[in-house]
């Protein structure tokens, strides 16, 4: 079964890739897909894990994406004002990092605890 996961999941991510190369707009789109937590999803259903556990991980999914989006923001903006790749990529983590310390402590508010 794990090998079937691997192989699952790096054809999704080659397709991606190269659908990116040739277009912008269509690659971001499916990127932009949830195809990871759809995946992680149904590998969960496939090993019998329930549905207490396929519902935790949608619910997390959601509170650990809203720390991700400035990035999207960031790293064109970034690249746009010709800062190298690299050095953009660094700060965008840091970005993220910052982000998601600002989302657990306001998912706090709401009962959620973020921190494994």
């Amino acid at each position: 079964m794990i090998v079937i996961k691997y192989a699952v999941t790096a054809l999704i991510i080659v397709l991606v890739s190269e659908v990116a190369k040739r277009s912008d707009k269509l690659g971001a789109l499916i990127s932009s897909l949830p195809f990871v937590t759809l995946m992680v999803m149904i590998w969960l259903q496939v090993e019998r894990q329930g549905s207490r556990r396929i519902g935790n991980h949608a619910f997390y999914t959601f509170w650990y994406v809203l720390p991700t989006l400035p990035m999207f923001l960031v790293m064109p903006w970034l690249l746009a004002k010709g800062v190298n790749f690299w050095l953009a990529l660094g700060i965008c983590a840091v970005v993220t990092m910052a982000s998601f310390a600002a989302t657990a402590l306001l998912a706090k508010r709401f009962g959620v605890d973020l921190i494994p």
